[in-house]
């Protein structure tokens, strides 16, 4: 299980407001992603959209898909097409990993935002940059890396709450200004041989399930081997049994057998919402206490059984990043790519490099951000997110509906 989750008092991490530290990362950047991520091109088109933007003088909130990452480095090459240095929401855990990834991070323009409760100073951060339209700001609006180019996930509301706060403000100014907001999507393009890249990590998975090579089957039918057998593995350790039938619903099953016995002892009630809302629910209700020191801190024993927890929350976030038509009759070289990678992921918690791989960023057209709630219907939802869904979709190439590609 990666570490995402840090069982420390939270300490805010303010963005790094000069210019040195920005324009000598922007120069090591490229290196970087080639070096960490195999991304050996980054094209940007529409860029003058965001440009025009920061000129009119507006706060600018950019909006990308969160698909891969390398997302925050990618959108450099963006920054330099725009002429701007960004500023930019991270999860606190990054900030935590290393002293380097911490310096680095905020250097950029980074700062920090707890996800596991609600952040007043993350939200106020964002709003005042906003508000006095110092850097455009960047905010991943579905949350978490979503590991699926070809899918997104619902974006949260805290991205439209932070443009309509902003937008107040500078509608009070004098004269008044705007809050507008840049959806931008991010594709990314395997340029090499898809099969020669996966054959070595299915070579070490099936070794690690003490299967002889088969390397003399086809790679997809390898593909959905290796997903059959960490499955059932996985229904074995939670249900008692591998179970049988079409993986949609078995992926749904481990899932909810592992949230809602949790829900029940930490929310008293079971949600039907999606995976993500409700692993972020329990997340909130589990880790506070685990931060507490002296007289209110948990005991050993109770903080082991949370951090079992914690790891089996983890498992079923990871289980909702396989999508069960991900893999159709005729996949994307990016679909097997993908997958892949999840499943050398959640055994190993490490990505090998596999390049060359080409990442495309389009801007798409700037969205006013209204200083009040609009009226929202019961099925409509948030009209701001509505607007950057649907232009993020259609710049990604994906279906108008909320159905999984």
């Amino acid at each position: 299980m990666q570490n995402i989750i840090i069982d420390k008092p939270y300490v805010p991490v303010p963005p790094h407001r000069g210019r040195l530290w920005p324009t000598i990362l922007r120069l090591y950047v490229p290196h970087m992603i080639r070096r960490k991520y195999g991304v050996v091109r980054v094209e940007t088109l529409h860029a003058e959209r965001l440009a025009a933007s920061i000129r009119a003088g507006h706060g600018v909130l950019i909006t990308p898909n969160h698909c891969r990452d390398e997302d925050p480095m990618v959108l450099g090459a963006l920054s330099s097409a725009a002429g701007s240095f960004f500023y930019l929401m991270a999860s606190w855990h990054i900030f935590m990993q290393d002293r380097t990834t911490a310096f680095l991070l905020q250097r950029a323009g980074a700062f920090s935002v707890y996800r596991e409760g609600i952040d007043r100073t993350a939200v106020s951060t964002a709003v005042d940059i906003l508000a006095k339209a110092e850097r455009p700001l960047v905010i991943f609006a579905e949350g978490f890396v979503s590991r699926t180019n070809d899918r997104l996930n619902d974006l949260m509301d805290g991205t439209s709450l932070i443009a309509r706060t902003a937008a107040k403000k500078r509608a009070e100014l004098s004269p008044p200004g705007k809050v507008v907001v840049h959806p931008v999507a991010i594709r990314y393009h395997f340029q090499g041989d898809v099969h020669a890249a996966v054959a070595p990590v299915l070579d070490e998975i099936e070794q690690r399930l003490t299967w002889p090579k088969q390397n003399n089957r086809p790679t997809m039918e390898r593909i959905f081997r290796v997903g059959l057998g960490l499955l059932a593995l996985k229904e074995i350790e939670y249900l008692g049994e591998p179970r049988t039938g079409p993986i949609g619903p078995r992926l749904s099953s481990l899932a909810n057998s592992i949230l809602a016995p949790m829900e029940q002892e930490w929310l008293n009630r079971t949600y039907e919402d999606d995976v993500p809302a409700r692993v972020k629910r329990l997340r909130t209700a589990i880790v506070p206490d685990m931060t507490k020191a002296g007289a209110d801190q948990i005991d050993e024993a109770e903080r082991a059984r949370r951090w079992k927890q914690l790891a089996d929350l983890y498992l079923a976030q990871q289980l909702f990043h396989y999508p069960p038509d991900y893999l159709g009759p005729e996949p994307t070289p990016e679909r097997i790519l993908e997958t892949v990678e999840r499943f050398e992921e959640d055994l190993t918690d490490r990505v090998r490099v596999h390049g060359p791989i080409q990442a495309t960023i389009t801007v798409g057209e700037a969205i006013e951000a209204s200083p009040t709630r609009e009226a929202r219907g019961s099925v409509a939802g948030d009209p701001l997110l509505t607007q950057i869904e649907k232009q993020l979709r259609a710049m990604l190439g994906l279906p108008a509906s909320d159905a999984a590609p």
